[in-house]
């Protein structure tokens, strides 16, 4: 097989990261990925008697700040957060979600401070420690940010498993550390096999080391599914090309000019640029 130049598997990588720290960013806004729950994480369910007055008032205001923040407004979020601290200064939900925001307003300092603190109150909520990791990932601090997922994924009662082991695998990648990486994605794609995010990650990393058969299977689970984007169909047309598979290559090209006729991936095939 004739290997892809250097510039374009530099390409494929920027694009592979970008694409799954798109994905994780935008995750940030729902509560699956790491927003504090209500009812707790660690704990189990909080019930009426298990909360005294202040810290009513506090969860009540960190819903609303949940709320604000998931629909774009994290300084009215900040604001409510800031009530819910006033109310019960011991809160580390509220500081697990003050550190998404302040990470939302590129405040990175502000949100290290937070997520500390609410790791000094629950040292074993694994969403904040995830949270965290994602932080030290994205300040490329890859050591610290490894030891955060580690001890995440080490809490046995940890129902996100998945969303940990995908966001560790992309903090390998941005570290440069692909055998991780891979490993990881593969574990994260045995807990949620159906995460395109997660499947598209392996499938461009099997491609750049040129494992194109099993490229194929991660690519063609997505693209044969509702969750094909630009992206996943010019990756999907890109293996198959490699693997000689014609008629497959055109029917990917026809979904991607059909449904994304002015994307980069659609001017690219139109221009049989591959490399890019």
């Amino acid at each position: 097989m004739i290997k892809a130049p250097s510039t374009a598997r530099q390409r494929m990588m920027q694009a592979l990261i970008g694409l799954a720290a798109a994905f994780l960013l935008a995750g940030c806004a729902t509560k699956d990925a790491g927003v504090p729950s209500t009812a707790g994480n660690a704990g189990g369910i909080v019930t009426d008697s298990d909360e005294g007055n202040a810290r009513k008032r506090a969860r009540l205001r960190l819903e609303l700040a949940i709320g604000y923040f998931e629909h774009g407004q994290p300084t009215v979020a900040l604001d409510e957060i800031k009530q819910a601290l006033a109310a019960d200064p011991n809160f580390a939900d509220a500081y697990n979600l003050r550190g998404l925001v302040y990470m939302r307003l590129d405040d990175a300092g502000l949100a290290e401070d937070s997520f500390r603190r609410a790791i000094a109150l629950n040292p074993r909520d694994p969403n904040t420690l995830h949270n965290y990791g994602w932080l030290l990932c994205q300040q490329n601090r890859f050591a610290d940010a490894q030891q955060q997922f580690a001890a995440a994924l080490a809490i046995s009662t940890y129902g996100d498993r998945a969303k940990t082991l995908m966001t560790q695998g992309v903090c390998h990648l941005r570290a440069g550390q692909r055998p991780e990486a891979e490993r990881s994605l593969t574990q994260a794609y045995e807990l949620d096999a159906a995460n395109p995010v997660i499947g598209y990650n392996l499938a461009s990393l099997l491609a750049q080391r040129e494992d194109w058969s099993r490229a194929q299977f991660y690519i063609r689970r997505i693209n044969n599914g509702p969750a094909a984007s630009a992206e996943t169909l010019w990756l999907g047309i890109k293996i198959e090309r490699r693997l000689n598979n014609r008629d497959a290559v055109t029917q990917l090209a026809g979904q991607l000019q059909r449904r994304f006729p002015q994307s980069r991936e659609a001017v690219a095939y139109e221009r049989g640029n591959f490399n890019d």
